[in-house]
């Protein structure tokens, strides 16, 4: 049985401490390494915004539960919830809140999904978690109908990148809790959709497109990193978090290994063995290619619910569904050597994401809560 110490980490794998989140390996294992110096797999939880108990079906909660504070909210409940459930980490803050998928989830589709504020540093830092925080480098989600693909040899993305750094990082810098910085969701690298493309593509295909692909990556990536390490030394560079689920070319990977520590890869398998298996094969392939630990910084599944009937997922007929499948998707993808942990997806249930951990009047679905916080207080054990 794993000793828990207060970050979260296992004092059965034992490293150096510095202070400061960090890569180890234990023979092929990689870890991340906590400030205590022990091991850490980092299970967290994504999309966490008061806003979700803000509509007129759930104020009342807000204002009965937490007195309308946002201060009592993210200790009494976020912070509760999250250590009672056997998470150790908040990930990506920013919560679905309007538009995009009006019923089923197809990434072909030309959608825009809105989304609310990230957390600031001086909120997770008062949480007392440990955590990541995003920066948005560009507007080239997969799931963003209104692309900005920015000149990546232009001024103004090394301004706008020396600004992300000193409004972030400057207060991040000191922290204990946090475990490095993220950059774009689901980006992508390709020609979008709706028809935007990275500036100085035009007209090229084949190898000159990739030729020139990679130096607007290497360009991406150096930039970006130079701002970061002028103000934070230390803490780790977890790049974009890519979609596992689309392609994505050899050249950016070969252009972001100098300047990230780890692969942030998101998947949304179905529930069936063959689903759960490609997500390994597919992940153990990628750090074949990269060399680099891998971060699954997004990952969930959906139910059918009172204010959400269109949120069916195959095989998933219930809350007790989604736990199972929680656990059956973990449980071999935890061994793998190459895992730094996963964040799930979301907390409370709202009327654009449709699904949560919580319902939309901040109760916990206990058919589902109760065996996913079961499996992840034991979830060191399994190694």
């Amino acid at each position: 049985m794993s000793e828990i110490d207060s970050y979260g980490g296992s004092t059965r794998w034992r490293f150096d401490a510095t202070g400061a989140f960090r890569l180890d390996r234990d023979g092929d294992r990689w870890w991340l390494v906590d400030p205590l110096g022990n091991g850490f797999l980092s299970v967290g939880l994504n999309h966490i915004d008061d806003s979700d108990l803000k509509y007129p079906h759930n104020l009342e909660v807000w204002k009965q539960r937490y007195g309308g504070s946002r201060d009592r909210w993210i200790t009494e409940g976020v912070v509760t919830d999250l250590r009672n459930w056997g998470f150790n980490s908040i990930g990506w803050t920013q919560q679905y809140i309007g538009g995009g998928w009006r019923e089923k989830f197809d990434w072909s589709q030309i959608v825009v999904v809105e989304h609310g504020a990230q957390w600031t540093v001086a909120d997770l830092e008062a949480a007392g978690m440990p955590y990541i925080i995003q920066m948005r480098l560009a507007e080239n989600e997969n799931w963003n109908g209104r692309p900005f693909y920015p000149d990546v040899f232009d001024a103004d993305f090394d301004d706008h990148c020396a600004y992300l750094a000193r409004s972030i990082c400057v207060d991040a810098a000191e922290s204990t809790n946090l475990i490095g910085y993220s950059f774009v969701d689901a980006p992508l690298w390709f020609r979008h959709p709706a028809g935007a493309d990275w500036p100085g593509l035009e007209g090229l295909e084949g190898d000159k497109r990739e030729a020139k692909l990679f130096e607007i990556a290497s360009t991406y990536y150096e930039t970006i990193h130079r701002h970061i390490r002028t103000y934070d030394p230390h803490h780790l560079i977890l790049g974009d978090r890519y979609n596992g689920d689309n392609e994505l070319p050899d050249v950016v990977l070969e252009a972001a290994k100098p300047y990230i520590d780890v692969l942030s890869v998101q998947y949304y398998p179905g529930n069936d063995q063959a689903s759960r298996d490609h997500v390994i094969s597919h992940a153990r392939g990628l750090y074949e290619r990269v060399g680099k630990p891998i971060l699954i910084p997004d990952i969930g599944n959906w139910t059918a619910t009172e204010l959400n009937p269109q949120r069916t997922m195959d095989g998933v007929e219930d809350q007790a569904a989604r736990a199972q499948h929680y656990v059956d998707t973990f449980t071999d993808l935890v061994r793998e050597p190459w895992l730094l942990g996963w964040h799930w997806c979301g907390y409370v249930e709202n009327l654009a994401r449709g699904w949560g951990m919580k319902d939309p009047w901040d109760e916990p679905y206990p058919d589902y809560v109760d065996p996913v916080a079961e499996f992840n207080r034991r979830v060191y054990d399994l190694l």
